[in-house]
């Protein structure tokens, strides 16, 4: 069985037919660039952009960078301010032409998806999958269940944002190492740990495909360091997942 799954992030938006069986993308996933700026409007049409590449007409699984309430946008670190109080289901079904969409937080789909398909798969107690882009993002499971919209790449570490000293827009913004960059994202991941426990941290995002090159150099934390298994698509398998299990299918 496919469901459709889009993942809306701060440079880009791509979405593919996902195979719920497999948790594997069914086709090649279309991707576009997010607008400049990312207001609700010029996403919503993106977004129609990269549904209506496959023909797809179906149920839908949104993911948004902010945290998520039924189908409300509540906070939008990384998208314009516009989107905050926006139902986004409503606005993007509008634009395919009245199709049910289900909306939920960005990292919390990866995570979804990571747990259910990867990484995280069959792992019991706190597992921390973190996804490292444009910001910080970040989902909590315990024995497997999702506490939503945690948005732990807004925690203050030593002064300041942990994304904006961490996140791979700050590697790059920065031209740091992967040295340097190591060592921002272990002091993130040290302070995590020491508020939670986890038994795991996944690190999912884009940069988990250069795994080799950073989790080595990850010292003194006491939880396993993987990479994600599904890379930079678990968003997008992740968000499928949620539409099925709201029932449109």
């Amino acid at each position: 069985m496919n469901v459709f799954g889009v993942d809306i992030g701060g440079s880009g938006i791509k979405g593919a037919p996902v195979d719920l069986e497999r948790g594997d993308l069914a086709e090649p996933r279309h991707k576009v660039l997010t607008p400049h700026p990312a207001a609700p409007d010029g996403v919503a049409d993106c977004v129609a952009e990269v549904v209506n590449h496959f023909g797809w007409s179906g149920p839908i699984g949104v993911t948004f960078p902010g945290v998520v309430t039924g189908s409300t946008i509540r906070t939008a670190a990384n998208v314009d301010k516009s989107w905050i109080g926006v139902d986004a289901a409503a606005l993007i079904g509008k634009r395919l032409g009245g199709q049910r969409v289900t909306v939920l937080n960005d990292a919390d789909a990866a995570g979804v998806a990571e747990v259910k398909f990867g990484a995280g798969r069959d792992r019991k107690g706190l597992v921390a999958v973190l996804t490292f882009g444009t910001g910080i993002g970040s989902a909590l499971f315990t024995d497997g269940k999702l506490v939503p919209n945690t948005e732990l790449g807004h925690l203050e570490l030593h002064g300041h944002e942990a994304e904006k000293r961490a996140s791979t827009k700050a590697k790059d913004d920065k031209e740091l190492s992967w040295e340097e960059w190591a060592h921002r994202v272990q002091k993130y991941l040290a302070h995590l740990e020491m508020l939670f426990s986890p038994e795991l941290f996944v690190i999912g995002g884009g940069v988990s495909r250069k795994a080799d090159k950073f989790v080595p150099l990850l010292k003194g934390i006491r939880a396993e360091i993987v990479p994600a298994q599904l890379q930079n698509n678990a968003g997008i398998v992740g968000a499928a997942m949620t539409a099925a299990a709201a029932g449109q299918v």
